[in-house]
């Protein structure tokens, strides 16, 4: 940063503490709401969502082999198979939209395409069991059926468009990082410990957010 934008910065801190009305009680009521709902989202959001879905992604890493992932989500996969994995995988995860990102950089730089790493993206927040669970209890049964149908349907469409428009330039970015080179060795690792771990942090993400709602908020 260079010395500009730092005077700039610091320009506009002091116009601000200049004129803001601090002792009005409309912008003090604005500014304390502002803290307290930073508050919130440090203590429920990141708690309990995006750190556990680090970790998930962390695992994606180390657990899943190159060569799994580019089997079922490479960009030279089966199309059907690669898009229906995709767009279908986030029904066992309690995401949001901030949470599913560290899993999409996950399965991305193990050799995932970016249109089946697009169309998780897209569809593992709107599908989740939890999501489609609370939609059709609310809304009908039909609602959530809409739901959980026209976000796959929409994923895969909007997967294959990213992959036409991006897929040759995120392909030759792989190639030169040495994502989609595969890895060859076999691991000595069973299924069942990878699978166990998954369960396990899945399990976590989904039971700290089932909790009681707040009666004041409803």
């Amino acid at each position: 940063m260079n010395d500009k934008k730092i005077a700039l910065i610091l320009l506009g801190v002091f116009l601000a503490a200049y004129f803001v009305p601090f002792g009005s009680a409309t912008v003090g009521n604005a500014v304390q709401e502002a803290f307290l709902m930073l508050q919130d989202y440090a203590r429920e959001h990141v708690l309990l969502c995006l750190i556990p879905a680090f970790f998930i992604a962390g695992a994606i890493g180390v657990f899943i082999s190159k060569d799994s992932v580019i089997k079922y989500l490479g960009p030279k996969a089966n199309k059907i198979l690669s898009y229906g994995v995709a767009s279908c995988s986030g029904t066992v995860l309690a995401v949001c939209s901030c949470t599913v990102l560290p899993l999409f950089a996950g399965i991305y730089t193990r050799g995932a395409g970016i249109g089946p790493a697009t169309a998780f993206l897209y569809s593992g927040p709107a599908i989740n069991v939890l999501a489609i669970i609370m939609t059709g209890k609310v809304l009908g049964w039909q609602v959530g059926l809409a739901r959980a149908v026209g976000a796959v349907l929409f994923a895969v469409v909007i997967g294959l468009l990213m992959q036409a428009f991006f897929g040759r330039e995120c392909r030759e970015e792989q190639d030169e990082s040495g994502f989609a080179a595969g890895e060859g060795a076999k691991e000595d690792r069973p299924l069942w410990k990878t699978a166990l771990h998954f369960a396990v942090m899945i399990g976590i993400l989904v039971v700290i957010n089932w909790g009681k709602s707040d009666p004041s908020l409803t």
